[in-house]
């Protein structure tokens, strides 16, 4: 027999659901058969597979070792070598630095990702414990964009990060070099339509059907021969959003060989710099307020940029 205690990863979703999460080889007619045979139960008792599981509760699961581990696909990460940089970090989330050509979701390649390393991190500190809830990021970055990556040690956190980006209250700055010369700032307020097979975007100036509202502020803070640094803010976050946004003015990013032109750079330069967080609750109300700089090799841009 083994107990599983119910943690606050788990708790609030139904029976069946953390089953099928724990037991992931498993179909859905064994897991309910289970249940009905009273070979899993919960709190000692038969359980309905739609019962919301609390915090503390006891899932039994009256099966061998060998049929627990026969339905349980425990996946190995490839690569545990680590290439970000920790910002910062506490029992709730995790801010990164990701780097130019790390992905940030896996794909079908299994190429190496942002995602699968923040687990191998985790685990190698033992803190990766949860039975469903595996660590998550939640707000995204290009391949060749660098800079700050939020992840989610915990459903709460998770939850939580998602909404506050939702709604607009996690600020997210950008530094960007774009060919040209800016003078003032910008208040960009467009709608952007996303090409699924070309993986592109385009912006228009007025609504249509699939589009999407984008806004985006920039203000210029160094100029730099023909080019100029910028400090971009995104009120909205779409998929390539400050590259195309800015090449349709006919400021493209330096680097940026899919909406920019040809120069010397090897990637779009383009680096998240700074959070500022707002609209947590409960628990996690400290980070309310909570500022936070990119801590990166590169910090020799930000001292540039800043004469």
């Amino acid at each position: 027999m083994r107990e599983i205690r119910i943690t606050k990863n788990e708790e609030g979703q139904r029976l069946d659901r953390f089953l099928k999460k724990y037991l992931n080889k498993a179909n859905h007619s064994f897991v309910q058969k289970m249940l009905r045979k009273k070979n899993i139960k919960l709190n000692g008792s038969k359980a309905e597979p739609d019962i919301i599981l609390k915090e503390n509760d006891m899932v039994q699961l009256f099966l061998a070792d060998e049929t627990i581990e026969k339905f349980r696909d425990k996946k190995t990460l490839k690569d545990t070598n680590i290439y970000f940089d920790i910002v910062y970090e506490d029992d709730n989330i995790l801010v990164v630095n990701k780097p130019v050509g790390l992905s940030t979701q896996p794909d079908q390649t299994g190429r190496r990702n942002l995602v699968d390393q923040i687990k191998a991190y985790l685990d190698a500190k033992e803190e990766n414990i949860s039975f469903t809830f595996k660590p998550a990021v939640c707000n995204r970055l290009d391949k060749n964009t660098s800079g700050l990556v939020i992840a989610a040690k915990n459903y709460d956190a998770l939850k939580q990060a998602n909404k506050a980006i939702r709604e607009r209250k996690i600020k997210k700055f950008y530094l960007a070099k774009v060919h040209g010369h800016i003078k003032e700032s910008l208040e960009l307020k467009d709608f952007l339509i996303k090409n699924e097979d070309k993986n592109m975007v385009r912006i228009v100036n007025e609504e249509r059907e699939n589009s999407k509202a984008v806004i985006t502020y920039a203000r210029p803070i160094k100029r730099e021969g023909r080019y100029t640094w910028l400090e971009v803010e995104i009120e909205t976050g779409r998929a390539h959003q400050i590259r195309a946004h800015l090449a349709s003015i006919g400021h493209p990013l330096a680097g940026d060989k899919k909406y920019g032109i040809r120069d010397n750079e090897k990637y779009q330069v383009l680096h998240a710099y700074k959070l500022v967080f707002d609209g947590f609750e409960g628990d996690l109300k400290y980070l309310n307020g909570m500022e936070i700089l990119s801590d990166i090799g590169e910090r020799k841009i930000l001292q540039e940029v800043g004469k």
